[in-house]
C-alpha cells in the first residue's frame, strides 16, 4: 500500500495562542453541527433550530438499539429525528455506537453468545505494567472478530438502505482502546488484528453509504508507540484511499499525546479527504500553557479551520460554554449549504 505524506509536527508556535502545525492550504469554512448525542429531544429547542449558522444535529445511537434482535432493527427514531430537522431546514449526522464508557452494553444481547465469542470486551484504562491502577472504561465490540464484524456490517448496510442521502452523514466512534490491566488480552485480539478489523468496518461503512458522508474517527490506535505511529497512519491511509473522512472525537491542540497522534495526520491529510472533528466536554475547559488561560470558542475554532482544515465541527453542549459561548459565536459564522 502506497502512503500519503503527512507533515510532521511543527514546533509549539503560537498562532492565535495555539500550537500551529506546519501548514499550506488555505482555511477551511467549516458546517457547524450541534453533539447532541443521545439527548435526541434537544433537537427539538428553539435556540437550535433558529439559529441559521447550525447545519444540523449529530446524534448517537447504540447498535443496541438499532438493533434490538437479531435481524430485527429498530430504524424510526432515525427516521424521525430525519424528518424534525428537514422541518427546519437542517440535516442529521448519525454515530452508530458498539463502544461505551461505562457499564452499559452496546451489543445486542444475541451476540453474547458463544457464536460471536461473547461479542464485547471490557475496557480498561492503562496503569501500571502489572496491571495495578487500571481502570475500566467500559465495552467495545469486538472489531477485531469477524464474525461480529460480519454483523455489524449488515446493521450497517441496512441502515443505509433507508438512511442513505436522507442524512448529512455517518461516522463510526473511535478507535482507541486499551485491554492494559495486567491480564490476557482477549481471545484473538492482537493490535494488528484490531488494525485490520477498524480498516475493514471502514470498507463496509463506506459501502453501505455510498452517497452519505462516512467519517472515522481515528484518534489513538493500540500497539503504535508515538512517535512512532504505523497503525494509525495504515488507518488514514486506508481511508484515504476508499473515500471515507477521518477525525476524532476531541479537539485539543494542547494536549501532547493528541499532537503525536492523530492531530498531524488530521491537519496533513490528502486535500480531497474530508475531516470532521467534536468539541466535546472538557475541550472548552483546556488551559493554554503558554497563556495560562482557558482556551476560548473563537481560538478553537480558529485552530480547527486553519491548522486542521476541518469540514464538521460538531460542537457539544457542555454549559456554560454551550450557552454563553458557543451559540453565539455561531450565529456570525454561517454553515456552507
Amino acid at each position: 500500500m502506497t502512503f500519503p505524506v503527512f507533515r510532521p509536527l511543527a514546533a509549539l508556535l503560537l498562532v492565535t495562542a495555539i500550537p500551529a502545525l506546519a501548514q499550506e492550504r488555505a482555511p477551511s469554512t467549516p458546517q457547524q453541527f450541534i453533539f447532541f448525542g443521545r439527548d435526541r429531544a434537544r433537537i427539538g429547542e428553539s435556540t437550535f433550530l433558529t439559529n441559521p449558522a447550525i447545519a444540523g444535529a449529530q446524534l448517537r445511537y447504540t447498535w443496541r438499539e438499532l438493533e434490538p434482535a437479531r435481524d430485527q432493527y429498530a430504524f424510526q427514531p432515525i427516521l424521525d429525528d430525519i424528518a424534525v430537522l428537514a422541518a427546519h431546514g437542517k440535516r442529521l449526522f448519525i454515530q452508530v455506537q458498539d463502544a461505551t464508557f461505562s457499564e452499559t452494553l452496546p451489543v445486542p444481547d444475541y451476540l453474547r453468545s458463544e457464536e460471536f465469542n461473547g461479542g464485547a470486551e471490557r475496557k480498561w484504562e492503562s496503569g501500571d505494567r502489572d496491571g495495578s491502577g487500571a481502570r475500566f472504561d467500559g465495552w467495545v465490540a469486538r472489531r477485531w472478530d469477524a464474525q461480529v464484524r460480519r454483523r455489524f456490517a449488515q446493521l450497517l448496510d441496512t441502515l443505509g438502505r433507508v438512511a442513505d442521502a436522507r442524512i448529512a452523514g455517518i461516522n463510526l466512534p473511535e478507535t482507541a482502546i486499551s485491554f492494559d490491566n495486567g491480564g490476557m488480552p482477549p481471545r484473538g485480539y492482537s493490535p494488528a488484528e484490531y488494525a485490520a478489523g477498524i480498516k475493514a468496518l471502514m470498507t463496509a461503512a463506506r459501502h453501505a453509504f455510498p452517497r452519505s458522508v462516512v467519517i472515522q474517527y481515528a484518534n489513538f490506535m493500540p500497539g503504535d508507540s508515538p512517535p512512532s505511529t504505523p497503525f494509525l497512519r495504515d488507518v488514514y491511509a486506508h481511508a484515504a484511499a476508499i473515500g471515507v473522512g477521518v477525525g476524532g472525537p476531541d479537539i485539543l491542540p494542547f494536549r501532547r499525546f493528541q499532537r503525536a497522534n492523530s492531530l498531524p495526520l488530521i491537519g496533513g491529510r490528502p486535500v480531497n479527504v474530508l475531516a470532521g472533528m467534536a468539541v466535546q466536554d472538557g475541550n472548552l475547559r483546556d488551559v493554554n500553557p503558554a497563556t495560562h488561560r482557558r482556551v476560548t470558542v473563537p481560538e478553537l475554532y480558529r485552530y480547527a479551520a486553519a491548522e486542521l482544515h476541518l469540514d464538521y465541527i460538531f460542537w457539544g453542549t457542555e454549559e456554560p460554554f454551550y450557552t454563553e459561548e458557543v451559540l453565539p459565536f455561531l450565529l456570525t459564522h454561517t454553515s456552507p449549504r
